[in-house]
């Protein structure tokens, strides 16, 4: 069963991060200018925390695990700035979005009821972190905590990327109700992606199983884990030209699927970069257990593109979409990133 969140679920502190004013909702702010609200609304002490240099080196420090993160922390933000944190959101995610990246931070209220030491678990320890100047050529904008990190640069006001991307789901399947706040009984954050992925394996025929289905057990986690810079993994998997063209629409369907969550536009030049290469580079490799709930990995692997999903314990979920050349701006800001380390500009100094 799947069920979704209700906003009048959550807490107050975590139901704000996707309540905003109309004007808001009109999403009528570019994404510099939204930028530039946060920044206004937030406190010169605070600011330090909040803009970080528009480096390489900085903006590739990632991680999906619980830990402190660089940033402006929600718990540390006033209603201000949610309501500005809020709108730079809108600037690239959808309502699903904005409800997916809600239900990770709530999800750490049900660990915080299941773990014998849940008391760590923290719906708030989520950061938004500014790099560079916005507007002012390349920068960019991350938000970041367990289970998730979403990495977004822009030259200007357009968007040149949204990747790295990376969605967890700690329990996968919500496994009973909790208390007030938490996601109910069988609440599956990325229960889409993993039906698609089932539906095209149950779509093959036995000598295409025998191609899929590389290993019998999974990895443990993503393969790729918090890379700097992601490679090519081993081409494993069904190659994309050896499908039926029902599987192969599947497929398509599925890779669309980790892409969902972004404004439209945003969406199709995901998608529209996966078609700048041959889909006939693509494979799709799958290991472990072929049953629900049961330990099993999944990979989607193109000329340009990687995106796995890992479900190792079989109740925890990985997932995530990476760019070869593409993560962080890189082909698009690759002169600008030069000009950044040189100066190393912080813009730390509003």
């Amino acid at each position: 069963m799947k069920t979704s969140l209700s906003l009048l679920a959550l807490p107050a502190l975590v139901a704000a991060f996707v309540v905003a004013m109309p004007e808001l909702h009109a999403q009528t702010l570019t994404a510099a200018r939204a930028a530039q609200r946060l920044i206004e609304a937030t406190a010169p002490a605070q600011r330090g925390e909040l803009l970080l240099p528009f480096t390489e080196a900085v903006r590739s420090d990632w991680h999906y695990t619980p830990r402190r993160r660089d940033g402006l922390a929600w718990k540390a933000m006033s209603t201000a700035q949610r309501e500005a944190t809020t709108a730079l959101l809108r600037t690239a995610l959808n309502e699903r979005g904005l409800d997916k990246v809600r239900a990770v931070m709530a999800l750490e209220i049900t660990l915080r009821q299941l773990e014998a030491f849940g008391f760590s678990r923290d719906p708030e320890n989520y950061a938004l972190a500014i790099y560079g100047e916005p507007g002012g050529g390349g920068w960019g904008w991350r938000i970041e905590g367990h289970h998730l990190s979403l990495h977004f640069s822009l030259e200007g006001n357009r968007y040149v990327s949204t990747l790295p991307q990376f969605f967890g789901a700690n329990p996968a399947v919500v496994p009973r109700d909790v208390g007030s706040g938490a996601p109910r009984e069988g609440f599956q954050l990325l229960g889409s992606e993993e039906d698609l992925a089932r539906q095209w394996l149950a779509s093959l025929t036995q000598s295409q199983r025998a191609r899929a289905i590389f290993d019998t057990r999974p990895f443990g986690d993503i393969v790729s884990r918090n890379a700097t810079r992601a490679k090519p993994l081993d081409a494993v998997g069904l190659p994309f030209a050896e499908m039926d063209a029902a599987q192969q629409v599947q497929v398509l369907k599925l890779i669309g699927a980790f892409a969902d969550h972004l404004q439209p536009e945003l969406t199709q030049a995901r998608l529209a970069r996966v078609r700048a290469a041959p889909l006939d580079s693509i494979q799709v490799g799958w290991a472990g257990s072929d049953q629900p709930r049961q330990p099993h990995y999944f990979r989607i692997q193109g000329a340009n593109f990687l995106i796995e999903f890992d479900n190792s314990g079989g109740n925890h979920i990985h997932s995530v979409w990476r760019d070869f050349e593409g993560d962080f701006g890189r082909d698009v800001l690759r002169d600008h990133y030069r000009g950044a380390e040189g100066t190393a500009h912080r813009h730390g100094s509003r």
